[in-house]
């Protein structure tokens, strides 16, 4: 028997001659150079003892193993560690011991097998596998390529092309599809996993299985011609999808180069542009990211004070337009038990076709079965009153931004559901306080803004007043997690976190374009920088009735940092609405797809005339960095308000809902992250400089002044007396 301390592999040799080497790193089994050196020393073992024939690899607890340790490419990017040695892994560990071992290994897995845990099941002679273990590898979500071999097995086990797209999009598959595929020689039940493995393992030895060293097969690769073609198609969409990342084609790259070159010198390929990669600034970019969205749900008073979050089992929401249907739906596909209320009979069969609308759509992409969709949707009850309400653990109301018809429901709601039912609000702008002011369960009121689509957008920000309870606030971070969602905890204010840091951002392209910048090249400059629409698309999407209405309560609460526009109110004179009216900032055809309008100049000069606002020279022939800087500083300078009143815990949650919420583009990592990397005193330099040309809009806050002054990253701690959480 090997040791069993935590971050290791153990053997144990059964009476069948067959060792079982256990991958053991609680909780996933991750993968660290002291684990793999371990794994080798077993396998060491192994072929040395007279009493092992085979040999099987598997992980403790039902997981295989979740990939290399994550944290590690943090503490390398903090200057703490030193860069894994991956060729070193992927030759001596990997392809010169596992796979060149005189003795057959076979795989058993059950759970995730991703990334490097995936690496090491290729390099073994077979692989068994359950029905629902994951199997793939996700190395180019955090900026790098496969580092152990991924790049080399991947392709001769499946083919070119589907390895391509599993390692392009970052696509876990399941047991039987990988069964299908060729990664997996047999699928078998978890009672049945290792015995099968065992017995596959001593089939091998003797001959009855074939003995496959995955890294030379060859009979799953495509003709040179063929291999060209998918290879230049692949590097075709990778441009088009992900126009600003290099490591996507340096991944095609480094699997050309082992298919033509051979794959021991692929090996070596894919090991030094893994370093090099881990060293990018893309890289240090999604690793923050990643370790942002894992850090939401740790807030200081409220998850370290021994509180369990209570089961919720049954939700009402209110109101069934776009974001109550929304909501509903991402309630029931978790299987939440739901009551969908409204205030007449043909709101409730509109409300109800919305979330049938939005489960239909996941069965023609076959993300679901006819059964799952009857079965979901017979978790949805309608009604009109609030009789069902008496048994509800959760409401959410999402009714139009009306605060005195929000201060009514709530009001009733209170006379209907039981003592601990959680009263929550959707709203995105207005302030909870007044919302909740005539009832009698402040602790019970807190905000659950989701963004629109409800149930496709990853972000739930949960926002908080000064009374509301913790339990409460543990309980809708566990809903929020169990529907999937990366839940931020924010303060309480007007926008809230996500809303009020990105209110400047249509307010600067407006700004742009009254002074002579064309709004189409500003769309295009954000389109080009990685959001997925620029600001008036953006707005045309959303509509200007909901553009107006939040932009409204920005400019009512600061109204000494707000550029106020005539362009939209000119465009609903002339009931131009945006994409739903089929005229907005662009032109839309029955598709929806969107073409510049040359009318939009006549608006244009319009507001301009009304504004009496000049054009300005300098700002009519903007570079894109211009564009970018002049509407994205505007945004990080409300993102360090927020952060300096404490309406976030930390910096690294405005990243994550920055990225979430917005679409700001991860690879850049977030808006205080990205700001970072420019300096607060660049920030601080350009933001001063357009203050004295073009007024208060553009003047920095008080905390990019300081930081710019002592050169102190403007994400670092802010020491409050008082924080809004």
């Amino acid at each position: 028997m090997g040791s069993s301390r935590k971050g290791t592999a153990v053997i144990e040799v059964g009476a069948d001659g067959v060792a079982v080497i256990t991958i053991d790193n609680p909780p996933v089994n991750s993968l660290s150079i002291d684990v793999l050196l371990s794994l080798k020393e077993r396998f060491d073992e192994a072929l040395r003892r007279d009493d092992v024939k085979a040999i099987v690899v598997t992980g403790a607890k039902g997981r295989f193993s979740g990939g290399f340790d994550i944290t590690a490419f943090g503490a390398f990017h903090e200057g703490k560690a030193v860069a894994a040695k991956r060729g070193f892994v992927a030759v001596d560990v990997l392809s010169d011991t596992v796979e060149a071992a005189r003795k057959p290994s076979v795989a058993a897995i059950d759970g995730l097998a991703l990334g490097g845990g995936l690496e090491v099941a290729m390099a073994c002679h077979a692989r068994i596998s359950t029905s629902d273990a994951q199997l793939g590898l996700p190395e180019l979500q955090l900026g790098v390529i496969p580092g152990f071999g991924g790049t080399q097995r991947l392709p001769r086990l499946v083919g070119l092309s589907k390895a391509l797209e599993m390692m392009l999009m970052s696509k876990p598959i399941k047991g039987v599809e990988a069964h299908s595929l060729g990664l997996v020689d047999a699928v078998v039940p978890a009672t049945d996993l290792l015995s099968t493995a065992r017995q596959w393992a001593l089939d091998i030895l003797e001959r009855r299985k074939p003995w496959v060293a995955s890294l030379y097969r060859t009979d799953r690769l495509d003709s040179l011609g063929e291999t060209r073609e998918i290879l230049k198609f692949a590097r075709a969409q990778t441009r088009k999808q992900a126009p600003n990342l290099e490591h996507p084609l340096i991944c095609i790259d480094v699997v050309e180069h082992g298919i033509v070159a051979g794959p021991r010198s692929g090996l070596w390929k894919e090991a030094d542009a893994f370093e090099e990669l881990l060293r990018s600034d893309t890289c240090k970019c999604l690793v923050h990211i990643f370790f942002a969205q894992r850090g939401t749900s740790k807030v200081p008073g409220v998850t370290d004070i021994g509180l369990m979050p209570r089961q919720i089992k049954k939700v009402a929401v209110l109101g069934g337009g776009l974001m109550g249907s929304g909501i509903a739906t991402a309630l029931i596909l978790c299987n939440f038990p739901v009551i969908l209320k409204e205030i007449n009979e043909n709101f409730l069969q509109a409300g109800i076709d919305r979330v049938k609308a939005n489960l239909q759509s996941r069965l023609k992409k076959g993300k679901m079965t006819q059964e799952k969709f009857e079965k979901t949707m017979s978790l949805l009850k309608g009604v009109l009153d609030y009789e069902s309400f008496r048994d509800v653990d959760m409401v959410i109301e999402a009714v139009i931004e009306n605060v005195s018809l929000k201060q009514q429901i709530f009001a009733d709601l209170e006379k209907f559901c039981p003592p601990h039912c959680i009263l929550a609000s959707n709203t995105s702008t207005i302030d909870l306080n007044l919302i909740g002011e005539k009832t009698r369960s402040q602790n019970q009121i807190v905000g659950a803004h989701f963004f629109s689509p409800a149930h496709v957008m990853p972000l739930l920000e949960i926002v908080r007043t000064e009374k509301t309870s913790p339990q409460v606030l543990v309980d809708v971070l566990d809903v929020g997690k169990r529907i999937k969602k990366t839940p931020v905890v924010v303060g309480n204010c007007t926008g809230f976190a996500v809303n009020r840091t990105f209110f400047p951002y249509t307010q600067a392209a407006m700004l742009l374009v009254d002074r002579g910048t064309d709004l189409y090249e500003i769309d295009r400059a954000i389109t080009k920088f990685g959001m997925p629409l620029g600001p008036f698309r953006l707005a045309d999407l959303v509509g200007f009735g909901v553009a107006v209405a939040t932009g409204v309560q920005f400019i009512q609460n600061f109204p000494e940092r707000t550029y106020t526009s005539m362009i939209i109110p000119l465009l609903q004179e002339d009931k131009r609405a945006g994409e739903n009216t089929r005229k907005g900032f662009y032109l839309y055809d029955d598709k929806r797809k969107a073409k510049p309008d040359p009318d939009m100049k006549k608006y244009v000069e319009k507001s301009r005339e009304i504004s009496r606002v000049g054009i300005d020279p300098k700002l009519v022939n903007l570079t894109q960095k211009d564009m970018v800087e002049m509407i994205f500083f505007p945004v990080v300078n409300e993102a360090c308000r927020v952060l300096a009143e404490g309406i976030v815990v930390k910096a690294s949650d405005l990243d994550i809902s920055s990225v979430m919420g917005m679409g700001f583009p991860p690879y850049r990592g977030g808006i205080l992250f990205w700001a970072d990397s420019l300096g607060s005193k660049y920030i601080y330099s350009r933001l001063e400089e357009w203050s004295k040309l073009y007024g208060k809009f553009f003047k920095p806050c008080a905390l990019i002044a300081e930081r710019a002054a002592s050169g102190i990253p403007l994400s670092s701690p802010v020491q409050q007396s008082k924080s809004r959480l």
